[in-house]
C-alpha cells in the first residue's frame, strides 16, 4: 500500500506540477496488463522540469476506421508522440499518418515491413534469432505455422533460407480460422501434420494463440517424445508450459526480459508489491509485450528529456492538428523529435535499446531457452555480432535431484484389492483412509525412492484410452499426460499406444486376460451315477458282448464232443438212462458269462478246450473292465462336479447364447480393437455391435452383470482381478479357460519425468526381495473369503450320501421283486400242470404246493409220503408222479 501511495503522489506531482508534454496511447480492448506498464512507467520516468500527460484511447485495433478517428483525436490535441499497438490491418493506415503528419509512433507490436521513418519498433526482430535456432538443431524438414496478422516478413525470410540450404518448409497460416471452431481446426491440422511425418514445428504466433494451439497438442497426444517445438515470440516464460513439461517433446523458444538481470528483479519486486485492483495485470508476472510498453515510456522519457534539455520549439501552429487537412501539412518538429527518439540509448527491461535510422532494434541479445523437466532453462543467446551462443547444452538428467521438497501426486483408481477405502475411512486423512495392494505398494516406492507423495483418485474412474474422434486421453493416463498427476499406481496395463504417451516400469505383476462367467450349479450325482465311470457307448459295447460270448460259447459247447456227458448213478444203482447230456445249455451259457463278469464265478465250467478259451478270453475281459471301472469309480461317486457351458475364448466365439464385454476404456477393450487374430478380431465385431451394450464402465459392474445374468453374461478381464473376485463371497463366479494374452502391470510417469529411473529401481529391488509376491499373497489368498485356492477352484471330495448310491440299492430291491414276482409265476404254472396231470383242482393243487413250500410235506401231518417203485416203472420217475 505504501509503494501504491507513493506512486500515486508522483502521478499527481508529475502531471499537475510541471510543463506538460502530450503523449498519445491507442490501447487494444484487452491489454489490462500492458497500460498498466504503461502507467507504471510514466511515474517511474516522471521528472521534476517538465511531465508526460497521456491522452489513452481504448480501441479494436483490427478496425481501420476506429483507427484513423483515434489517430487524428489524439494529433489533434496537440500530442508530440503516440504510443500504441497495430495488427495486419491497421499497420498500413498508422504508418501512411505517420508518414504524411511527420508524427512518431513508438510501438511494441510486430516489426512493419518496409522502411517507416517515423515508427519505432520496440520490438526485436526474430528472423534472426529463429534461423540460427533452426541451424543450430540442424532441422531440414518442418512445418511453419504462422499468424498472418503478424505480417508475412519472417516467413518470406525463412523460405528464402529454405531455398538456399535446401530445407523442405510446410508453411501453414493457422490466422484466420473461426473462433468457434478453432480448436477442432488445430487438432485435424495436427493429424495431417502426422500423417506427412511432421513432428518439428515453428509456431510463429502471438502467446495466447500458442496457449490454444498447444492445448489441442496436449489433447491429442503430440507432446510426447519425438516431437519438436519452437515457439517463435519473444515471450518464451510467459505462457503457462507445466501441462506439456513432462509430456517428452522438446521446447525451445526465446526470451526477451532476463528476469535473473538486476534491473529485472528489482522492477519485478516493485511489480509484485502492486495492487491487482488498482494496476490489473499486476497478479502476475510480467510479459514481453508489457516490458516493451514499460521500456517505450522509458525511450520517450529520454528523448524528450534531451529536447527539453535543448531547448527546441515544439510548438503545434496553424492546421497542424488536422490530420484530414488537405493538403496535409507536416509537423515541423516532429522530424527533431523522430531523430530524438532514435539517439536513445538506455538499458531497459529488454536488454540493450538502441535503434537504427529506420527505427528498429539493434545491438539487442535475445536469451535462447529450452523447457526442461524442471521448467524453462537458458541455454544460450543470440545478438547481431556473435550469432547464437551456446552456452548450456548439457541435458538435466532423469533423476529425483529436488523432488524431496516436492509433494508428490500419485494417481490412482478405487479396484479391490489394489485401492479401497477403509472401512472407517472417515476417521482418517489423506492416504490413511485407503488400503489395499497398490497402497502398499506406493508407500514401499515412495520409502525406496525418498520422496513424499499424496495419493489420489482419478475423477473419472478410468484406466485411460484415447478417444478416437477428439483424439483425448482421459482416465489416469489423461491425468499424466496433461500434467495433473506425477505418478500413477494402479492396475494400469502396459500397452504400445500408452507407452508411446506416458513411460512405464518394470511390470510388478503379469496377468492376460481371463473369463469370468457365473459359477455353474455343482451336478447332484443321479440316481444310476454309478455308472457314469464308463460312457454310455461302452455299457452297450459291454452288453453286446456278453451276449455274443454266451452265445459262442453255448454253440462251441453243442459241437465239441467232450461237453456231452452220460448222467452216472449212484454206487450200486442201475442207470436210469444211456442218453447223453449237455450243462452249457443257452440258460448256463448266459449265468456263466455273467457269475465270470460279477467276479463270481459259476458251479460249472467248461470242459473242451474251445469252451475253455472263450471262458479265458472272456475272464480277461471282464479283469480289464472290472479294473478300469473301480478306478474310475470312487473319483465319480465322491465329486461333485460343475458343468460348465463354456470352457475358452473358442466356446464363446462360436455361440450367441451368452453374451460377453470387456471394461469400456481399457487395455482389454484396446486388445480385441486392435487384434488381427481371426478370432479374437470375430469377438470384437460381436461386441461393438451388440445390444445392448456389452461395455460396462467399472470392473464392478461387469462382475455384477455377471452375478445377476443367470449365466447368460461373459465378462473378460485381466486374469489378477478374476482370481481375487473368485476367491470373494458369496464365492459364486469362476474363470474359465487359459489367458488369452501375457501382459503386465507397470508404475507410470510422464515422459522424461525424473522419477522414471527411481521408481524402475525400486520395482526391480521389490521384486528381488520378494516383496511383491507377499503382497499378492497378502490381498489375494490370506484375505479370501472362499476357501484356500490360488486361483482356480479344485474340486473336493466328501463321504458318500445314499444319494450316491442310490441306484443300486434300486437294482437290489427291484431285483428281489423280479426274483419274487418269477417264483410267484413258477409256482402258479406248476400247480396249474400238476392239477391237470392229477386231474384235481387248481386250488387244491395249489395248496398242496403252499404246504409243501411251508412245512415241507405235502400230508396234513407234516410227512412226506415216501415212494415205492412198482415193477415196470422207471427209476427217473419223480415223486410228483407218485403222488
Amino acid at each position: 500500500m505504501k509503494l501504491i501511495l507513493v506512486l500515486t503522489l508522483l502521478w499527481r506531482e508529475a502531471v499537475c506540477g510541471s510543463p506538460s508534454v502530450q503523449i498519445g496511447g491507442l490501447f487494444p480492448r484487452g491489454a489490462d496488463q500492458e497500460y498498466s506498464a504503461f502507467r507504471v512507467g510514466m511515474v517511474q520516468f516522471g521528472m521534476a522540469d517538465f511531465r508526460l500527460t497521456p491522452h489513452i484511447d481504448n480501441l479494436e485495433v483490427a478496425n481501420s476506421f476506429a483507427v484513423t478517428n483515434c489517430f487524428c483525436s489524439q494529433f489533434s490535441r496537440g500530442v508530440y508522440a503516440i504510443f500504441g499497438f497495430y495488427d495486419k490491418k491497421s499497420v498500413n493506415t498508422i504508418t501512411s499518418f505517420c508518414e504524411t503528419l511527420h508524427v512518431s509512433f513508438i510501438t511494441p507490436s510486430f516489426p512493419a515491413e518496409g522502411m517507416n521513418q517515423f515508427v519505432l519498433q520496440m520490438r526485436p526482430d526474430i528472423k534472426g534469432p529463429l534461423v540460427s535456432l533452426v541451424e543450430y538443431y540442424k532441422w531440414e524438414k518442418f512445418a511453419y505455422l504462422y499468424d498472418s496478422d503478424r505480417g508475412l516478413s519472417t516467413l518470406q525470410v525463412i523460405l528464402d533460407t529454405a531455398a538456399e540450404k535446401k530445407w523442405v518448409v510446410t508453411a501453414i497460416n493457422v490466422g484466420n480460422l473461426k473462433d468457434e471452431r478453432k480448436d477442432e481446426a488445430y487438432r485435424s491440422l495436427f493429424q495431417d501434420l502426422e500423417i506427412r511425418k511432421e513432428r518439428r514445428i515453428i509456431l510463429d504466433c502471438e502467446q495466447d494463440k500458442v496457449k490454444d494451439i498447444m492445448e489441442q497438442v496436449i489433447t491429442i497426444g503430440r507432446h510426447v517424445k519425438g516431437y519438436h517445438y519452437i515457439i517463435a515470440n519473444l515471450g518464451f516464460v510467459d505462457g503457462d508450459l507445466s501441462k506439456i513439461q513432462y509430456g517428452g517433446a522438446n521446447v525451445s523458444g526465446f526470451q526477451i526480459v532476463d528476469f535473473d538481470d538486476p534491473l529485472v528483479s528489482k522492477f519485478d519486486q516493485r511489480w509484485e508489491a502492486l495492487e491487482e485492483k488498482e494496476y490489473p495485470g499486476a497478479d502476475i508476472r510480467i510479459r514481453y509485450t508489457s516490458a516493451l510498453t514499460y521500456d517505450a515510456v522509458h525511450v520517450m522519457t529520454e528523448a524528450f528529456r534531451f529536447l527539453h534539455k535543448q531547448r527546441i520549439d515544439m510548438s503545434r501552429r496553424g492546421n497542424s492538428g488536422d490530420c484530414l487537412a488537405n493538403p496535409a501539412v507536416p509537423w515541423a518538429q516532429g522530424v527533431e523529435i523522430e531523430r530524438a527518439l532514435k539517439q536513445v540509448r538506455v538499458d531497459g527491461l529488454t536488454g540493450n535499446i538502441q535503434f537504427d535510422q529506420y527505427g528498429k532494434r539493434v545491438n539487442y541479445s535475445v536469451t535462447i531457452m529450452e523447457l526442461k523437466n524442471n521448467g524453462p532453462v537458458k541455454i544460450g543467446y543470440w545478438n547481431e555480432m556473435d550469432k547464437m551462443v551456446v552456452t548450456k547444452s548439457d541435458l538435466y538428467p532423469n533423476d529425483t535431484m529436488g523432488m524431496e521438497n516436492k509433494t508428490v501426486i500419485v494417481t490412482t483408481i478405487l479396484e479391490a484389492p489394489y485401492v479401497m477405502l477403509k472401512k472407517n475411512a472417515e476417521l482418517f486423512q489423506d492416504n490413511d483412509r485407503y488400503e489395499g495392494y497398490c497402497v502398499d505398494l506406493a508407500a514401499e516406492i515412495a520409502k525406496h525412492c525418498g520422496i513424499r507423495y499424496q495419493l489420489r483418485i482419478v475423477g473419472d474412474g478410468k484406466y485411460g484410452a484415447r478417444d478416437a474422434e477428439t483424439k483425448i486421453w482421459n482416465g489416469m493416463v489423461g491425468e499424466l499426460v496433461y500434467g495433473k498427476a506425477d505418478i500413477a499406481v494402479a492396475p494400469l496395463t502396459i500397452t504400445l499406444v500408452r507407452e508411446e504417451v506416458i513411460d512405464f516400469s518394470k511390470p510388478f505383476m503379469s496377468l492376460g486376460i481371463s473369463i469370468m462367467i457365473k459359477k455353474p450349479q455343482k451336478s447332484k450325482p443321479g440316481v444310476f451315477s454309478f455308472l457314469d465311470p464308463l460312457a454310455y457307448e461302452i455299457w452297450m459295447c459291454i452288453v453286446f458282448a456278453y451276449i455274443g460270448v454266451s452265445v459262442v460259447l453255448f454253440l462251441v459247447s453243442r459241437f465239441s464232443p467232450y461237453e456231452w456227458t452220460l448222467e452216472e448213478p449212484e454206487d450200486g444203482a442201475l442207470p436210469l438212462t444211456t442218453e447223453s447230456t449237455n450243462e452249457f445249455g443257452i440258460f448256463n451259457s448266459l449265468w456263466f458269462s455273467l457269475g465270470a463278469f460279477m467276479r463270481q464265478g459259476c458251479d460249472i465250467s467248461p470242459r473242451s478246450l474251445s469252451g475253455r478259451i472263450v471262458g479265458g478270453v472272456w475272464w480277461f475281459f471282464t479283469l480289464i473292465i472290472i479294473s478300469s471301472y473301480t478306478a474310475n469309480l470312487a473319483a465319480f461317486l465322491t465329486v461333485e462336479r460343475m458343468v460348465s457351458p463354456i470352457e475358452s475364448a473358442e466356446d464363446l466365439a462360436k455361440q450367441t447364447e451368452i453374451a460377453y464385454g470387456t471394461l469400456d476404456s481399457g487395455s482389454t477393450k484396446e486388445f480385441f480393437r486392435r487384434s488381427k487374430i481371426a478370432l479374437f478380431d470375430k469377438m470384437w465385431q460381436y461386441m461393438k455391435s451388440a445390444e445392448p451394450s456389452v461395455f460396462v464402465k467399472k470392473t464392478s459392474e461387469g462382475v455384477l452383470r455377471v452375478r445377476k445374468s443367470k449365466g447368460k453374461y461373459a465378462y473378460l478381464l485381466e486374469s489378477t482381478m478374476n482370481e481375487y473376485i473368485e476367491q470373494r463371497k458369496p464365492c459364486d463366479t469362476m474363470k474359465v479357460g487359459g489367458n488369452l494374452d501375457s501382459k503386465g502391470y507397470g508404475i507410470a510417469t510422464p515422459k522424461g519425468s525424473p522419477l522414471r529411473n527411481a521408481v524402475n529401481l525400486a520395482v526391480l529391488k521389490l521384486n528381488e526381495q520378494g516383496l511383491l509376491d507377499k503382497l499378492k499373497n497378502k490381498w489375494w489368498y490370506d484375505k479370501g473369503e472362499c476357501g484356500s485356492g490360488g486361483g482356480e477352484s479344485k474340486e473336493k471330495t466328501s463321504a458318500l450320501s445314499l444319494s450316491n448310491v442310490a441306484g443300486v440299492f434300486y437294482i437290489l430291491v427291484g431285483g428281489l421283486g423280479l426274483a419274487m414276482m418269477v417264483a410267484l409265476v413258477e409256482f402258479c404254472y406248476k400247480s396249474r400242470a400238476e392239477a391237470k396231470k392229477m386231474k384235481m383242482k387248481f386250488t387244491d393243487a395249489m395248496r398242496s404246493k403252499a404246504r409243501l413250500s411251508i412245512t415241507g410235506s405235502t400230508s396234513e401231518n407234516g410227512r412226506v409220503p415216501v415212494a415205492y417203485l412198482r415193477p415196470g416203472l422207471p427209476m427217473s420217475l419223480s415223486m410228483t408222479d407218485l403222488s
